[in-house]
């Protein structure tokens, strides 16, 4: 129900976001971490579980999801309503406990994943931009979670995730193009496996090389990289890249399905590289 591979990920990249914000090993707070991860969990379940009730029709026309919980008829619309409810309530108290800013932002995400990225899946490609704003919060929550501010350094973070949200839905609107044909969503920027929609994922990829190494040059706050560090963050971004136009020359699923995974390993292996070179400087 509530996807807990991709909620893990994301409380991952919030609890990484905490970690840069403070200012050193002994200034971590055990009990805030533990209540980001739950409160994270909560939000991102939440998030999922209402997806399953508002999709469930679509879902069961969809290989990769008609053996869903609420598809499939194993939890029902109400039992899934109400454990949804339970970890929305759960997850802002939990945030609220940490800041008021930082359960403001958690509740945003779930308003945003569910009210409007989730009806429009199926209305315009302009869901992707949409969803790419829930999906880029967790990063930077855990620097508000820490500072109780939106500065520029949570934007920063904001900014990495937001653009890595586009090359990775992509390539999995790609290789599972026929099967979101089924349900009758709208992932890809034209609306087609094509030269162009390849073209936007590489521009996009570019872009997030250049966000994820911009604290090299010390224009983002006390949001920092040695240049050892932007170097290994540079090497990951060119793997992608590099990814990205494999799937432009070939235009192949298997070039979108690697590129996907490439993605998934590289926004993981990027905050591991900035929480490293935070603590090691």
């Amino acid at each position: 129900m509530t996807k807990a591979g991709l909620a893990f990920s994301v409380v991952f990249s919030t609890l990484a976001g905490y970690l840069l914000a403070v200012e050193n090993f002994e200034d971590i707070n055990v009990r805030i971490l533990i209540f980001l991860a739950i409160g994270g969990y909560c939000m991102v379940g939440a998030s999922n579980t209402y997806n399953q009730i508002i999709e469930r029709d679509t879902d069961l026309l969809m290989n990769r999801t008609k053996n869903r919980p609420v598809a499939s008829g194993r939890v029902s619309k109400q039992a899934a309503f109400i454990l949804a409810t339970i970890l929305t309530i759960l997850g802002v108290v939990i945030l609220y406990n940490i800041s008021p800013k930082t359960a403001m932002f958690g509740a945003i995400s779930i308003f945003l994943y569910t009210s409007v990225y989730t009806p429009l899946k199926s209305i315009t490609p302009l869901s992707v931009f949409v969803g790419a704003f829930p999906g880029a919060i967790p990063f930077m929550l855990g620097w508000v979670a820490h500072t109780n501010d939106f500065g520029i350094e949570a934007g920063t973070l904001f900014l990495v995730q937001f653009f890595w949200q586009f090359p990775h839905f992509w390539a999995l609107g790609w290789f599972l193009y026929d099967d979101y044909q089924r349900g009758g969503f709208a992932m890809l920027p034209t609306g087609k496996k094509d030269q162009k929609t390849a073209l936007q994922i590489i521009l996009y990829t570019f872009w997030l090389i250049i966000v994820s190494i911009i604290p090299v040059f010390h224009f983002t706050g006390r949001l920092k990289l040695s240049i050892p560090a932007a170097l290994l963050v540079m090497a990951a971004g060119i793997w992608m890249l590099w990814a990205a136009i494999q799937l432009y020359k070939t235009r192949t699923d298997k070039a979108a399905k690697s590129l996907m995974l490439v993605s998934v390993t590289y926004i993981s292996l990027i905050q591991i590289i900035y929480v490293v070179d935070k603590f090691l400087r």
